[in-house]
Order: structure tokens, then C-alpha cells, then sequence
């Protein structure tokens, strides 16, 4: 079956922050794509409008057996029900995991760069945040193990992971996400693993993805894994992640602090859900093959076509960190938006300066027009 992914989708006017937050603008910074989501999604979600009553909804048998059954196969996990907890949105997730297990005085540690909601939702705990950098290490983004040991404290109550990791692109292994669990077992730490780019590594025989569901028992009952299929189906816009929180007592204590903080679920969201975990499998591989041409292009664009940035080949997502430290500008999100009338996601926000993060996931046609605009503008 063959889907579409070239034709442009005209989406300024339609209220989504990509295009109308800066419609001056050309926008490749959230992560979000411009492809329109899959025709099976795009079908059950006809389904359920053509029902016609929209009241409080609640997760229904298929999504659950659909989820269950993405688990098994997809995610090598075999996980009863009871662990699931529906939520709508996966940033809410992060800080319910914050103020369920911190008190005042406590802190949250992560590792940048990272997805900016991470080095933000310690304010809603009202705590502290304890980061500690990546390190570029034998042609890949690794963990820093020594100056972990040397950041983390007596107060540290959380580990916040990205995996795989949004802007590096990097798939991190089965033993990196083991050391990691028992470097959270050792601090007495809950690990909070954020999985929500799992289904867009683009090749999975070389670097699969490895969640902490697949941690032995020991190591996963102090994790909660929070999944979506917001990014892989681009239904971000519906509102719905879920969490698989193993040990009984992290899940009583992480669904008691939702208090009244939480909105309900819309009806439609639960649908599309199902939809992208039954049926989804087609759109998602040739989406895949798609963004991996994108990454390839990008990456040979800005090699032979622009002095003084560099990019490394994610292995994961359809976002490219790019480093323009060398460009010698002293923000370069603000230099390419005067220059070239781009939006890009600028580093600052990932807790890197000096860095952009370039979203291709589109046509490839608009990408290429983009990369032209940065070259141009750094005159190349």
C-alpha cells in the first residue's frame, strides 16, 4: 500500500501552533508533522463522529485490548491491565510524576539536552532540578556516568529519561537503560521513562528500542514507562498518552496525585488510539522509510551546503539537534528567523545555547526549501 507523504497540507489558518503562533514565519520547530495521519485513524475517528454524542468518556475494552496487544508485540512486554493508567497528554505525566513522589526540598534529575517540559515541571513540584549533560562519546551521544554519581544527592527523588531521546535522536541500548535502572535503585530513585518516539527508529535491527518495561522485575518495579502514539500518527492534537506502572504502591501514589489537575479524556482521542495500535502498522512503516530519507538529505544538505553547522544522523524521531555554535552568532534561532524568516526550535530551551533543533518531518519539497533558506542566509 502506498500513502502519501509529498502532497502539501495547507495548515496556516486551521489554530495549530506550528503555522499561527509566528505566521510570519516558516515554521520547522514543534514536533509535529505536516503529514495528515493515517486513513484508518482518519476512518475511526469518522466512526465515532457519525455516533454523534460526545459525553465524558472512558477507555473502552478495544483500546485496552489494542494497547495490550502493541505491548506484546511491539514492546516485547507482557503487561496485565490493572498497570495501565490512561492519561490525557504525556507532559502532564511528567509533572504528576514530580509532585507524586518529591516534597519541598527534594530534587528532580535529567540529562540534557532534553525535550524542555523536562527542565521545567520541578517548578510545579516546587523543587529542585539536578541536570548533568550528554557526552559525545565514540561516534554517539552517551550517558555520563561519573558526573552523575557526582550531581546526584540525598534529596534526589526522580530520574526523568527520554528514550529515545528528543533532540539527540539516539536510541539508547539495553545495557545503558540497565545501568541506568540500577543507578536509580542505588540512589533509591524513580525512574520515569518517556517513550513517546519508540515507534520512529529507523532501523530496528541495529538499534532497537529498549524500554524499561524490558528491565528484569527488580529494576522495573521502581519505573513508570509513558507511551502515546501521538508522534508516530500525528494525533497530538487529541490529547492521550498512557503510563505502565508495574508496582502497585508508585501507582496508587502517582494516580492519587492527579487530584482534580486533570482533564478528562475526549471521546475521540480514545478512538484514533485504538485505531494507531490495531491498524496502524502499514502507515507507520512507510512513514518511517519516508523520514529516513528525509534524515539522509538533511544530513548531506547541511555537510556540503552549510559552513559552520554540523549534524549527526539521529537514529530515532524526525527532529535534527544541529550544532551552530561556529556559526559565531550569539543566538542562532534569532539569527536564522531575522535572516532567513525561519522558526526553529532554538537550544536555549533544551538547556544547550548555540544549538537548533530542525523538524523534518514534512514533504520532503518544504524541507529542501527550508535548508535552502539556512544556507542562504549563512551565504552559502
Amino acid at each position: 500500500m502506498n500513502f502519501d507523504f509529498d502532497t502539501l497540507i495547507p495548515r496556516r489558518g486551521t489554530g495549530c501552533i506550528k503555522y499561527d503562533r509566528r505566521a510570519d514565519l516558516d515554521p520547522f520547530w514543534v514536533a509535529d508533522m505536516d503529514f495528515a495521519s493515517a486513513p484508518v485513524i482518519i476512518e475511526a475517528l469518522h466512526r465515532r463522529v457519525d455516533h454523534g454524542v460526545f459525553g465524558y468518556a472512558q477507555a473502552h475494552d478495544g483500546l485496552n485490548e489494542a494497547i495490550l496487544a502493541y505491548l506484546r508485540d511491539r514492546r516485547r512486554a507482557g503487561v496485565p491491565a490493572e498497570q495501565l493508567v490512561h492519561l490525557g497528554g504525556l507532559v502532564p505525566a511528567l509533572s504528576l510524576a514530580g509532585r507524586a513522589f518529591c516534597k519541598a526540598g527534594d530534587a528532580l534529575m535529567t540529562c540534557t539536552p532534553v525535550y524542555p517540559p523536562f527542565i521545567g515541571v520541578h517548578h510545579d513540584a516546587h523543587v529542585s532540578l539536578i541536570t548533568v549533560d550528554h557526552v559525545w562519546r565514540d561516534g554517539q551521544w552517551c550517558f555520563d556516568w561519573e558526573a552523575m554519581e557526582n550531581a546526584v544527592t540525598a534529596e534526589t527523588r526522580v530520574f526523568l529519561l527520554c528514550n529515545p531521546q528528543n533532540p539527540l535522536g539516539r536510541v539508547f541500548s539495553g545495557a545503558e537503560i540497565t545501568q541506568l535502572a540500577k543507578f536509580c535503585e542505588a540512589h533509591d530513585l524513580v525512574l520515569v521513562s518517556d517513550e513517546i518516539h519508540c515507534d520512529l527508529i529507523f532501523d530496528e535491527d541495529r538499534t532497537p528500542h529498549f524500554s524499561a518495561l524490558n528491565l528484569p522485575e527488580s529494576l522495573a518495579k521502581r519505573t513508570i514507562t509513558l507511551l502515546s502514539p501521538s508522534k508516530t500518527w500525528n494525533i497530538a492534537g487529541l490529547g492521550y498518552a498512557f503510563a505502565v506502572i508495574p508496582d502497585d504502591t508508585l501507582r496508587r501514589k502517582f494516580t492519587a496525585a492527579r487530584g482534580h489537575t486533570l482533564s478528562e479524556i475526549n471521546a475521540l482521542a480514545y478512538y484514533a488510539a485504538e485505531s494507531a495500535y490495531r491498524d496502524g502498522e502499514p502507515w507507520r512503516l512507510e512513514l518511517i522509510r519516508y523520514l529516513q530519507t528525509n534524515r539522509d538529505v538533511l544530513v548531506d544538505f547541511i555537510h556540503s551546503r552549510c559552513p559552520g553547522l554540523t549534524v549527526a544522523a539521529g537514529e530515532a524521531t524526525y527532529l535534527a539537534w544541529i550544532d551552530a555554535r561556529d556559526l559565531g552568532v550569539e543566538n542562532p534561532a534569532q539569527f536564522f528567523e531575522k535572516k532567513a524568516g525561519l522558526f526553529l526550535s532554538d537550544g536555549a530551551y533544551f538547556g544547550w545555547p548555540g544549538w537548533i533543533r530542525f523538524n523534518f518531518g514534512c514533504s520532503r519539497t518544504r524541507m529542501l526549501e527550508g535548508l535552502e533558506k539556512i544556507a542562504r542566509a549563512i551565504g552559502s
